[in-house]
């Protein structure tokens, strides 16, 4: 091992270590660990430059702890749970998902927005947010810079609807149940709808997540589909036997949620702090991962490529709020 590979990799867990520490500010704490590092990571860049003699390590970071923090998430999903309590949720979680989709790809298009940008975060918006942008990035064979743009952009406007949701649960004619499934089918990622639905108690809580996790359940599907329509369209475009690496990880996310649904609990007791410890590692190895592509944005580049995605986003999830209210 190279001490540049592990020097790099070793820098990108200290930007994280202080993205957690600057989550812990008033004023950062509702952005979150994720977003904050991003942050951190492409000020660094626009200061200091890219760290060229340790690009090993940060690749690294960046394409196998990714995709490591990816399987790892597979626990978060407990399948059985999500067959058993939530297959209604699961209807509306595909009907949102594929508004998500189609809305924010018609209206980049509309725009003229940079496709690949506005394809990630629409992804991000209707299915997990960095979770979703990171298991799909490499299948659609996206830019280091790009994914680090979607996934920043999708935790803070998803950090920035998770607390308007919190403002506006006292004045809205909805039950605990119906704003915790509210949330669950229109909020970015698990950690906003953790954020909004909490301070309306556990039960909002519960049925939250749960619907939270028919979205992340469904993103195993949707990552196939789009396998396939790469393939299609490089076919069309190129020689038909250009072919798409199989996205390895997201086997390993299924193994894990199958591991995590019917054995961790079953057949091998498990306790809540090995969970809690498992969903730590997962969180830092993404942060990290996270970081490696924050260093590879030029914020040059932030100013023409990400404005107009931002838009779409911006009136998807809106939208996206607006509808799923309707249909809880």
């Amino acid at each position: 091992m190279s001490s540049s590979w592990l020097a790099g990799i070793a820098f990108t867990f200290f930007i994280a270590l202080l993205g957690y520490l600057l989550a812990k500010v008033p004023g950062f704490d509702h952005v979150g660990q994720l977003a904050c590092a991003i942050i951190l990571a492409v000020v660094y860049r626009q200061f200091f430059g890219y760290p060229e003699m340790i690009r090993s390590g940060i690749t690294f970071s960046s394409k196998r702890l990714l995709r490591f923090a990816i399987i790892l998430y597979g626990l978060k999903l407990n399948i059985d749970t999500v067959f058993h309590d939530g297959l209604g949720l699961l209807l509306r979680d595909a009907g949102v998902i594929l508004f998500a989709i189609l809305l924010t790809i018609w209206l980049a298009k509309l725009i003229k927005a940079d496709k690949n940008i506005s394809l990630l975060l629409a992804v991000g918006t209707g299915v997990c947010g960095a979770a979703a942008i990171a298991a799909i990035a490499p299948i659609v064979k996206s830019k280091d810079e790009d994914t680090a743009i979607g996934v920043g952009i999708i935790a803070l406007v998803g950090t920035m609807f998770a607390i308007a949701y919190t403002i506006l649960r006292p004045i809205l004619p909805l039950t605990a149940v119906d704003y915790g499934i509210w949330s669950g089918i229109s909020l970015h990622e698990i950690a906003h709808v953790a954020l909004a639905t909490e301070p309306a108690g556990e039960d909002a809580l519960a049925i939250g997540l749960l619907a939270k996790l028919g979205r992340v359940f469904l993103l195993i599907p949707l990552c196939f589909i789009f396998m396939y329509w790469m393939k299609r369209k490089r076919q069309e475009q190129e020689a038909p036997e250009t072919k798409i690496e199989f996205p390895w990880f997201l086997l390993g996310f299924i193994l894990m949620s199958l591991f995590g649904s019917y054995v961790l609990g079953h057949s091998i007791p498990v306790s809540e702090e090995f969970l809690l410890g498992v969903s730590t590692i997962t969180t830092w190895c993404l942060t990290a991962a996270m970081v490696g592509l924050g260093l590879n944005v030029s914020l040059r580049d932030l100013r023409t490529k990400a404005l107009k995605p931002l838009i779409a986003m911006l009136i998807t999830s809106i939208c996206l709020s607006i509808l799923a209210y309707f249909i809880v």
